[in-house]
């Protein structure tokens, strides 16, 4: 569930392999926002709920 959405959020969010070869400390960036993201959806609807 949890790569499922961070794959989701990185499409919506324009996260690309283009983007990893170009800026690849841009690429970990916003791939850490979309990581923290996912995990705090997931920690609210599994273990908060």
């Amino acid at each position: 569930m949890f790569f499922q959405l961070v794959k989701r959020l990185a499409e919506q969010e324009g996260v690309s392999e283009q983007l990893k070869t170009e800026d690849q400390m841009e690429w970990v960036r916003q791939m850490n926002i979309v990581r923290n993201r996912a995990d705090e959806v997931i920690c609210n609807e599994l273990i908060y709920a």
